[in-house]
């Protein structure tokens, strides 16, 4: 009966394929998205202090590449987003932040407003290379438009380096398929 068990049974250890949630990806994973396939081939972690993390997974499907931001917070929230160029947002925003000033409480972009939902110091760590401690001080700034499905973010490292991203708020259940690369 063991060499049975042996022979065809699964490991114990070794999650059921089709149980797995995006509270289980890692690097180089794949999952189905949109219709398509997805690997992952970055993984970061935030620390935004109070024993709360995050993380995202640069994703590519050998065409694009995308982000996909994981936060359990009450429920799992999800934002497949791409970087935008900052100046795309508007003169002065980083100029403004820069200078001691405050981020802009409406933004618009792509004919779509986005108003000021959190402000959100932290950490960053870029677990790609494996696990390591290199963390990085950040703030950032997360916007929504009225509906929240749309997601626009700026974040500041350091005194005068920025960057921006926008995406979309997607469900749990949109990812699905999803596998480690073995």
């Amino acid at each position: 009966m063991s060499l049975f068990k042996n022979l065809f049974g699964k490991k114990e250890d070794e999650p059921k394929p089709f149980s797995r949630t995006v509270m289980d990806l890692g690097m180089g994973y794949i999952f189905e998205y949109d219709l398509r396939t997805w690997e992952i081939t970055g993984e970061y972690e935030y620390d935004w202090g109070d024993e709360e993390f995050s993380k995202e997974y640069k994703v590519s499907d050998g065409k694009d590449s995308f982000y996909l931001a994981v936060e359990e917070d009450d429920e799992i929230e999800l934002v497949w987003c791409s970087k935008i160029k900052m100046r795309k947002l508007g003169e002065g925003i980083a100029k403004s932040i820069s200078d001691g000033g405050s981020p802009p409480e409406s933004i618009v972009y792509e004919n779509q407003t986005y108003h000021l939902d959190e402000e959100s110091p932290g950490f960053f760590n870029d677990l790609t290379k494996g696990k390591n401690d290199d963390w990085q001080e950040f703030i950032a700034w997360d916007y929504y438009n009225e509906d929240e499905t749309l997601n626009l973010t700026i974040e500041q490292w350091g005194e005068r380096s920025f960057e921006a991203s926008w995406g979309k708020v997607i469900s749990e259940f949109e990812i699905s398929d999803i596998l480690p690369r073995k």
